[in-house]
């Protein structure tokens, strides 16, 4: 198996998260942890090993550096992902590109101007159970799609800091059922119906955005998908998909702390809590993804989930904005 040395861009959240996934990967090795501040690197390589580094030029140029791993935050990826196509490096970003389309344009633009492999990050196509329903839609087991949904509700609202920084919910949040419901029916909508209302905090609704959404994109087949997203969920990380076919229905159910479902005197069904929240469910998804990656840069091929796939899914989710606030279908800007 081909090693490759990795540069992880970042110390926050998801390099948090991508960190034990590299360290954990026989083809993967930390090499370098970056960040501009030095301690926080230093920090970040006590615990998860590699050399901490703070001069970015000298990270990418690192003899021991294969590929780099971007996690840090969205308002960097595109900066990050110039350097690192300029030098060569095959690139892993968490999603998105970015917020808006001319800036993932102008990343586009570097990649086509230094080919190098590029994954996003769109972790969910690559949790065991959503890529075994994908499968099953794309063989036909259903039948032509007639429907498509997917429930994405979270424990409990962000911070306001984070909701300020985050471009709204749709480009946030729909935008992860958005790659995963249009991978899963192997097109993209022509026309999207979104509407969204604040219901758990006032603070959200005070700066413009939402924390409650329906939509609704309609294919060019004439299948009709449909989003419901919730920022407060009291029963845990509630994450299910449908998919309604001529021939059948085939779901996904959540997943919970105690997977066991037990029938006694008292209660009949599982009673046990869900996962919390995406790092304990999407936990796996990580390390297929970077797995996906590794194979990728390894065999010379294409990675799975594109930089397209990432423009697509932030017109779309634009599109989505758009029309909450209009009351209208919109059609999204792919072009």
């Amino acid at each position: 198996m081909q090693t490759l040395g990795i540069a992880l861009m970042g110390t926050g959240r998801m390099a948090q998260v991508y960190g034990p996934k590299i360290i954990g990967h026989p083809g993967l090795r930390l090499e370098v942890i970056y960040n501009p501040r030095r301690t926080s690197a230093e920090k970040a390589t006590a615990q998860y090993g590699g050399r901490p580094m703070d001069d970015l030029d000298a990270a990418l140029a690192d003899p021991g550096v294969d590929a780099v791993v971007i996690a840090t935050p969205t308002d960097t990826h595109v900066k990050y992902i110039e350097r690192a196509a300029a030098a060569g490096k095959p690139i892993y970003c968490e999603k998105p590109l970015d917020q808006s389309l001319e800036r993932v344009d102008r990343a586009m633009a570097a990649l086509a101007a230094h080919p190098v492999p590029f994954m996003l990050g769109f972790n969910r196509r690559f949790d065991p159970e959503n890529a075994m329903l994908q499968r099953a839609v794309q063989s036909g087991e259903v039948g032509p799609l007639n429907m498509l949904m997917s429930w994405s509700r979270e424990p409990t609202p962000p911070p306001i800091d984070y909701v300020r920084a985050s471009g709204g919910y749709f480009v946030d949040a729909t935008i992860h059922d958005i790659d995963l419901l249009c991978w899963i029916a192997g097109e993209r909508p022509v026309e999207v119906f979104a509407a969204g209302s604040c219901k758990f905090d006032p603070a959200i609704g005070a700066e413009g955005d939402f924390d409650l959404t329906m939509t609704t994109l309609k294919m060019p087949s004439g299948a009709l998908v449909h989003i419901n997203n919730s920022r407060a969920c009291s029963y845990g990380f509630d994450q299910r998909l449908e998919a309604f076919g001529e021939k059948g229905m085939i779901q996904t159910r959540n997943h919970r702390e105690d997977p066991l479902v037990r029938w006694d005197g008292t209660a009949t069904e599982a009673r046990q809590p869900l996962k919390h929240f995406f790092l304990e469910r999407y936990d796996q998804s990580f390390y297929n993804a970077l797995n996906e990656f590794h194979a990728a840069v390894s065999e010379g091929r294409e990675p799975s989930s594109t930089a397209e796939d990432g423009r697509a899914a932030l017109a779309i989710a634009l599109a989505c904005a758009q029309s909450a606030r209009k009351g209208a279908a919109v059609a999204p800007a792919y072009g």
